[in-house]
């Protein structure tokens, strides 16, 4: 038997049909073509290969790679599963809730008139499982990737036991009535899903990261009944750009996944309304203050998120505990109200159904819900903002509403109409996305004109975040644990071109001993163009120009290399990346920086050039730009 890589060799010829037929050497002069043995061994070789699911993934994924139909079939699938996925969990959580808070058929956590004393004690246990669970999986030591992450760093690679995980924990918290909604399980699922399919298919970087995205934005028109909504949180949050290639794909993910949905009766969005809009000036800056409004709260929210976790971690409390101590606070918050709550799916429902609150009385919940959600992502429950800053949106037009019918009650007829401005401005500051609120508006209200409204609410406050704070609720977790992530743009390559793979490790070295005259007679002028200077242990001293040693005055031929060392404290580790490199090149003005093993004991490994460093990071960056246009 051949050895392996001879037959893989051997299977790689063969093309893509049947294999080749030859006239055997016995055909005699009737010329009857026929198969020779080495030829039909060859062509079972050939089949045996493309029927071993290895071989078959690898042909299905050239396909896909050859052909946009073939990607957007893919996504179709994606779609199709993001969907169900969704459905599973949805009814999970729901099942949960109702068996642990008592809940007749139909009823919603959130929309409770009231809360029984025994049942406040519900988040406080699931805060408890949760913790138990996070003291189980302490031995994994695996800090667990989501999904702008992934595409930001990692080239969409996503592990499926981390994703499940994820959606475990979310569960658990949302289940419970912790103030944290169920999108982020949603999409950590749907992008787990498509990032396993990509890799099955051998997807290249690029695919990959277009697959991650229809798979987050298909959970989201699934779980909000909005195919567009969807297609652009792909597009704004999880992808980072729009291009022409990511349209069909991602398109195709979204309505193939509310198409599953509404198989199920699932498929409508999360309100409806019919309110029709006219507008002039007095509106538009009505609209404006609100965005403002509305950014002012994002910020307030995500940076209370922030104190909440500081304060526990510089509590005596064990991490394990502190998500029971946040789930007593959350139950206590909903004695007074149990809108806070989950999410808030039926508070919003109520909301949009019922006449406006009072305005103290949407205040106050608008304080307590901002304090549940803080404090349940605080202490330690997982979950995202998305659905309960729709539902703090709303709050918040409804106090709006009653500011302007103080000012004048023609401004806003129906309290509909600042409630999704509301819901749309908040969601954008703490989400990011204004173009996704925007469609959100649109296909929850059918209304070009509202949709306009919304839009400006939503870039105005989208604006007021990223000029006073500069961070989403995503990245401004990373930013928490020290990351420099602002969104899911493809920075892995540059991240993963570091000195290491770029420095030349064929240098010329000399001792520091060596006399100017030595130096001379071994290196002539034109023989090289740098030198390094070690001292006897290898450790670094100094970089040497050849010409420097040819200057035609100052220099004592009897003395050592010493009078013309260079960069005498400046080196680069091979870990650094070409970023911060190139930040040292421009410092020290250097063309080019000896590198080191350890900055601490300098021992010369290489050398990079400032040249070649602006080579390799400008053919690195027209790969990427290549790769999005593709």
């Amino acid at each position: 038997m051949p050895e392996p890589e001879a037959q893989q060799a051997e299977i790689d010829k063969a093309p893509d049909g049947a294999p080749d037929q030859a006239v055997p050497e016995n055909a005699g002069a009737q010329g009857q073509p026929g198969w020779s043995a080495s030829q039909l061994g060859k062509g079972l070789r050939w089949l045996q290969h493309r029927l071993t699911a290895e071989g078959m993934s690898a042909w299905m994924g050239s396909l896909i790679r050859r052909r946009e139909t073939g990607l957007v079939v893919l996504a179709v699938v994606i779609g199709a599963l993001a969907g169900l996925v969704v459905l599973v969990l949805r009814e999970l959580a729901y099942g949960m809730q109702s068996i642990l808070f008592q809940l007749s058929p139909g009823e919603r956590l959130s929309a409770l008139p009231a809360l029984a004393f025994d049942l406040a004690f519900v988040p406080a246990i699931g805060g408890l499982l949760l913790g138990l669970l996070g003291l189980l999986l302490r031995r994994r030591k695996s800090r667990y990737v989501d999904l702008v992450e992934a595409n930001a760093l990692h080239g969409g690679k996503l592990s499926m036991t981390d994703s499940l995980i994820i959606t475990a924990q979310t569960l658990i918290s949302n289940g419970f009535g912790a103030s944290v909604g169920l999108e982020a399980a949603y999409t950590q699922m749907g992008g787990a899903t498509a990032s396993k399919l990509g890799d099955f298919f051998h997807l290249r970087r690029g695919d990959l990261r277009k697959l991650v995205g229809c798979g987050a934005g298909a959970a989201i028109a699934a779980a909000f009944g909005a195919p567009l909504t969807g297609a652009f949180y792909a597009f704004e949050l999880i992808i980072g750009t729009y291009s022409i290639s990511t349209l069909a794909p991602v398109i195709a993910a979204c309505i193939s996944a509310v198409l599953v949905t509404s198989v199920f009766g699932q498929g409508h969005t999360v309100v409806s309304i019919s309110q029709a809009l006219s507008f002039g000036v007095p509106q538009v800056l009505l609209i404006v203050v609100s965005g403002v409004a509305a950014g002012g709260l994002g910020i307030l929210l995500m940076r209370l998120v922030g104190v909440v976790e500081r304060s526990f971690s510089k509590s005596h409390v064990p991490s394990w505990c502190r998500p029971a101590v946040g789930g007593l606070i959350v139950g206590g918050l909903a004695m007074i109200s149990p809108s806070v709550l989950s999410a808030g799916h039926g508070a919003l429902e109520r909301a949009f159904a019922s006449p406006p609150l009072p305005i103290g009385v949407a205040v106050s919940l608008l304080v307590l819900k901002v304090l549940a959600s803080a404090v349940s992502l605080g202490s330690g429950f997982r979950g995202g903002l998305f659905f309960a800053s729709l539902f703090l949106g709303a709050l918040l037009g409804q106090v709006y509403f009653w500011l302007a019918q103080a000012i004048s009650p023609g401004l806003f007829p129906d309290p509909s109409i600042p409630m999704l401005v509301g819901m749309a401005g908040l969601a954008a500051a703490v989400v990011g996305g204004p173009l996704t609120m925007a469609f959100l508006a649109l296909e929850i209200s059918g209304s070009l004109p509202l949709t306009i409204a919304v839009l400006v609410a939503a870039v105005t406050s989208s604006m007021l975040v990223r000029e006073t704070f500069g961070y989403s609720f995503t990245t401004w977790r990373f930013h928490l644990r020290g990351e420099t992530i602002r969104s899911a743009h493809d920075v892995g390559w540059m991240r993963n071109l570091t000195v290491g793979k770029m420095m030349r490790r064929d240098v010329k070295m000399v001792p520091q001993t060596m006399t100017l005259k030595e130096f001379r007679r071994a290196y002539p002028l034109g023989s090289a163009n740098r030198v390094i200077a070690t001292r006897d242990d290898g450790r670094y001293v100094g970089l040497i120009d050849v010409a420097d040693a040819y200057a035609p005055d100052g220099l004592d031929e009897a003395g050592t290399v010493s009078q013309i060392l260079r960069q005498t404290d400046v080196m680069l580790h091979p870990a650094l990346q070409a970023l911060d490199a190139g930040a040292l090149f421009e410092k020290h003005n250097a063309e080019a920086i000896v590198v080191v093993s350890d900055l601490g004991d300098p021992k010369v490994i290489g050398i990079l050039t400032e040249a070649h460093l602006l080579r390799r990071y400008s053919n690195e960056l027209e790969k990427a730009r290549a790769d999005l246009a593709q």
